[in-house]
């Protein structure tokens, strides 16, 4: 509107959480889970993890529903909280949901497997596909193989089939033509 000064993110992800607690009680109630969370701040940085300035953490026999198929109603459910109270783009780090510790086992478990690929991708010389993941999974990924030499590592597709394929870091040598 002409007149308003143009609203500018300046809040930080503290300033969110008074409304991420009312709605996200009115989404757990509606939706009959038996869940509880706390609000707390986030632990210390490990590795290569960025860590957000505050996690949402989840706790109640329905744990399990969150926590199905890699956390995709878990995922869901931060998307549309953080969506729906206006979280500016450049905020969504500061601010992750998780229950049971899931985030961090996951973030291992996606270490250890660019490692492994990694390490087959130097052994064939032939590119190595992930399975589709989050935009926060590629990230960790690409981190984890960061340092390594003898690979590279690019996002590639569109939307939730988009994937990180591990490359050997120089193509392979061919013999001269004859």
């Amino acid at each position: 509107m002409e007149g308003q000064p143009a609203q500018t993110p300046t809040r930080a992800g503290e300033s969110y959480l008074a409304l991420i607690e009312p709605l996200l009680t009115q989404i757990i109630r509606a939706g009959r889970f038996e869940l509880t969370f706390v609000i707390r701040k986030a632990r210390p940085a490990e590795e290569d993890l960025e860590v957000p300035e505050f996690v949402v953490d989840f706790s109640g026999p329905d744990v399990d529903l969150l926590l199905g198929k890699n956390g995709a109603l878990l995922n869901a459910l931060e998307y549309v909280v953080l969506k729906a109270v206006r979280l500016e783009e450049e905020l969504f780090g500061q601010i992750t949901f998780d229950c049971q510790d899931w985030r961090r086992l996951r973030a291992e478990e996606l270490r250890l497997t660019a490692q492994v690929a990694a390490a087959r991708v130097v052994e064939t010389g032939d590119p190595f596909p992930l399975n589709p993941m989050s935009p926060r999974e590629r990230r960790i990924i690409h981190l984890a193989l960061r340092d390594e030499p003898r690979v590279r590592t690019v996002s590639e597709g569109v939307g939730p089939e988009r994937k990180v394929v591990i490359h050997p870091a120089s193509p392979p040598r061919r013999p001269p033509a004859s």
